[in-house]
């Protein structure tokens, strides 16, 4: 028999990771001693005062010699308890591929916006934003309403996956308060929302407001998945999220997975215009099963 007979847990998953994980971890260690004697246990005391009870565990020990460091598995056991969704049949992730354009060349004002409500400006690539393997932008070629209509472009050019840094690529609203919405067309389990609103100059757009929902008026089933109206001048309640400044890589909002079949964003005009404007939505999920 091996050193290991079996190790499981009742949560769904769990098993597997730990069993891996000791593996590696001690088998090395536990072949080259040699006063090694098997010891059937009902239970593993690890430092700090955690015990697990297994159903079964069977090892070979070393006298005063063995310290397996588990915490890595306790940690990811404790997290399948409180997180739901996270079991052996969950999808697994991969990095969002995200088309970015080219960077603006008006470069950078001098007098950038400050304060402890702005995400300060960073020339760093952004860290990868984890979503499920097989997302696709199904805002893409999607069909697309406003609040009010646009004094410049047009509104298919909101799903239309172009986003660079050209007058050509901007619709522009009037100022105040405006919203864009899109019929994705079903119901899709979202999971990333990317847009982008004007990165022909480096700014900061206010009242950055996305919802969504299942009810195309928007008056019932809303969930609001980014805020950052902090003294809730746009009226759709305060929000708790913080401002950042438009550049090529466009801004990335967690949808979690929710269900829904329209998007809706807002704004009220920028650091430098009054107006609004919109370069690109791109919704990335799933279909519902």
């Amino acid at each position: 028999m091996d050193f290991i007979d079996q190790i499981r847990f009742s949560s769904s998953g769990i098993g597997d990771i730990v069993n891996a994980y000791t593996f590696l971890l001690t088998r090395q260690r536990l072949r080259c001693k040699q006063a090694l004697r098997p010891a059937p246990l009902s239970r593993f005391d690890f430092e700090h005062g955690v015990v697990l009870d297994y159903h079964k565990v069977n090892i070979m020990k070393a006298k005063d010699s063995l310290k397996v460091d588990l915490t890595p598995v306790i940690a990811a056991f404790l997290l399948s308890l409180s997180t739901p969704g996270l079991a052996a049949d969950a999808p697994p992730k991969e990095a969002l591929a995200l088309q970015l354009p080219a960077p603006t060349l008006k470069g950078t004002p001098e007098d950038l916006p400050k304060g402890p409500n702005i995400e300060p400006l960073s020339d760093k690539p952004r860290p990868p934003f984890l979503a499920p393997r097989g997302v696709t932008n199904v805002a893409l070629g999607k069909p697309v309403i406003s609040s009010v209509p646009p004094f410049s472009g047009e509104l298919r050019q909101i799903t239309d996956g172009k986003k660079e840094a050209f007058d050509y690529d901007a619709v522009e609203f009037k100022k105040g308060t405006q919203w864009v919405q899109v019929d994705l067309g079903d119901t899709y389990s979202i999971y990333a929302i990317a847009v982008w609103h004007d990165h022909r100059y480096i700014q900061v757009m206010h009242d950055v407001i996305v919802q969504v929902s299942d009810d195309p008026e928007f008056k019932k089933n809303v969930q609001t998945l980014f805020n950052n109206d902090a003294d809730n001048s746009s009226g759709l309640s305060a929000g708790a999220d913080r401002e950042y400044f438009e550049t090529n890589q466009g801004k990335i909002i967690d949808a979690k997975g929710v269900k829904a079949r329209y998007v809706r964003g807002y704004t009220r005009g920028g650091t430098s215009s009054a107006l609004n404007c919109w370069q690109e939505i791109e919704v990335y999920a799933l279909p519902v099963k």
